[in-house]
């Protein structure tokens, strides 16, 4: 049941809003236009591979070939499993369900941090045969089927700083995006929500969501192409 003031207002409803639904819509349009800051800023970067890509055909498809497209494609199907998970919670908010609210944000959870785990692994695997971004690009050893001597040409390093960027960027979005959650599913925890107010929860999934996102757009188009 929603608390409510001494007022009689709903005890989550700012003093400025006239009501629960006027503040769901500004909160909700606030989390929009952050999220479109977020596609321009990846949109960026999706341009800049473009450029590079078109001016570099053969070296990017050739070096596209050290990365692990089944580390890529398991971790693609762990987002898309998380983004399930939290629309379940989203719905189980409305229906003032919050034991599998919490259970499903947990999971949620899990799943980000296999995500990371997978990329962590992903990344070191890299680390320890010379592939960094930028001027510490050094290719050296065999692994996987790889002389990665082989791929020290002219304009490798170019992808490898593009695929650390863009990757690494998305990493830290996965990052800030499990500090929220488990700050969420605390307040859940302690019953600051009900299906009268769970625009917090909502939010969360919407910025879960574009996370998701950028990651289908960025696995075929750094793995697959």
């Amino acid at each position: 049941m929603t608390s409510h003031s001494a007022e009689g207002h709903p005890a989550h409803l700012e003093h400025h809003f006239v009501s629960s639904e006027q503040q769901f819509d500004a909160a909700k349009m606030g989390m929009w236009l952050f999220l479109v800051t977020e596609i321009l800023l990846f949109s960026g970067m999706f341009v800049t591979y473009t450029v590079f890509r078109s001016w570099h055909p053969e070296v990017f498809a050739h070096s596209a070939e050290l990365l692990d497209w089944r580390m890529g494609g398991i971790n693609t199907i762990v987002l898309l499993a998380s983004s399930f998970t939290v629309a379940l919670a989203v719905h189980f908010a409305q229906k003032d369900n919050m034991r599998l609210v919490i259970i499903n944000l947990m999971v949620t959870l899990v799943f980000a941090f296999l995500f990371l785990v997978i990329k962590y692994f992903e990344y070191t695997g890299k680390f320890a045969h010379g592939v960094f971004p930028g001027a510490a690009f050094d290719p050296h050893g065999v692994a996987g089927g790889h002389n990665y001597a082989d791929y020290n040409i002219p304009y490798a390093a170019q992808f490898f700083s593009i695929y650390f960027v863009m990757t690494g960027i998305h990493a830290f979005h996965v990052i800030v995006g499990i500090g929220v959650i488990a700050w969420i599913t605390l307040r859940v925890s302690r019953g600051e929500f009900s299906s009268a107010y769970y625009t917090p929860v909502e939010l969360t999934g919407l910025y879960w969501h574009l996370v998701d996102i950028i990651w289908i757009f960025l696995f075929p188009l750094l793995y697959l192409i």
